[in-house]
């Protein structure tokens, strides 16, 4: 798919999906991986918050996605994500991101994300993104669906955080945006026409993926008295959002798909 004729909110709606497992839940989104071997072909990758995973019992979890015949609807879709008790995800080392093939079924209704769709260093500088920059976010929270058809709820806020770059050294950034259970794993992106970088306004549409959401901002107090001491967590209303330089390198980490 051409980058250039992509609509990115349309794409990542399509793209986005409830993931659910004993004991866990979270949103995940499918990139497709270029083939090494055939041109022009891509394997599915989901992509989610790797602690969404992990907290999962068991070896298979279920993919809720949405076919199309005269209007949209939701199915149940088993994956396996564990082999004889071994993880078949990819874990980032270094922050909360997690990737796996999966394969799907004809039916299912998307448009395939293209990797390049993931911003790294070049691009938050390019378009000098800054605090106070508007980002888009897709999720589930608390498995909430915008329609009967399972599709993603939309919500958005704002870079809370300074700096972005270098990524390998900040590997995230706070995002003001109510968090809930189910939102992990969601990607953040963002979309703007006419935008304003290098002294001049530009003509055209900015888009592409600057991360994905991985937890919450909780602020712990300890507090001592005279017969207890306890900690209390207090909500920020914030998330932490793992940069997508590390997506990239997650899906870069998986093995080649024969």
């Amino acid at each position: 798919m051409s980058q250039k004729k992509l609509e990115l909110n349309t794409v990542l709606m399509k793209s986005t999906f409830k993931l659910l497992g004993k004991k866990s839940m979270g949103t995940t989104f499918i990139i497709g991986r270029p083939s090494e071997r055939e041109q022009g072909f891509a394997h599915f990758v989901v992509v989610t918050a790797a602690h969404v995973l992990e907290e999962m019992e068991g070896s298979r979890a279920t993919l809720f996605l949405r076919k199309k015949n005269k209007a949209y609807q939701k199915f149940s879709y088993p994956i396996e994500i564990r082999h004889d008790g071994k993880p078949l995800w990819i874990r980032h080392p270094d922050v909360d991101v997690a990737a796996m093939y999966v394969n799907l079924p004809s039916t299912v209704d998307i448009e395939l994300l293209p990797t390049g769709m993931l911003a790294n260093d070049e691009t938050l500088k390019k378009f000098e993104m800054h605090p106070g920059d508007e980002l888009m976010c897709l999720g589930y929270p608390l498995g909430a669906e915008a329609t009967e058809a399972g599709f993603p709820v939309l919500r958005s806020g704002k870079i809370a955080s300074y700096p972005l770059i270098p990524t390998k050294e900040t590997k995230t950034f706070l995002y003001d945006f109510r968090i809930f259970r189910g939102n992990s794993g969601g990607p953040v992106y963002f979309v703007e026409s006419g935008r304003i970088f290098a002294g001049t306004m530009h003509v055209g549409l900015v888009q592409f993926i600057a991360g994905l959401v991985s937890k919450e901002h909780i602020i712990k107090e300890r507090i001592e008295t005279l017969y207890e001491t306890r900690e209390e967590k207090h909500s920020l209303g914030l998330a932490t959002v793992v940069h997508a330089s590390f997506i990239r390198e997650t899906i870069n980490m998986l093995p080649p798909k024969s």
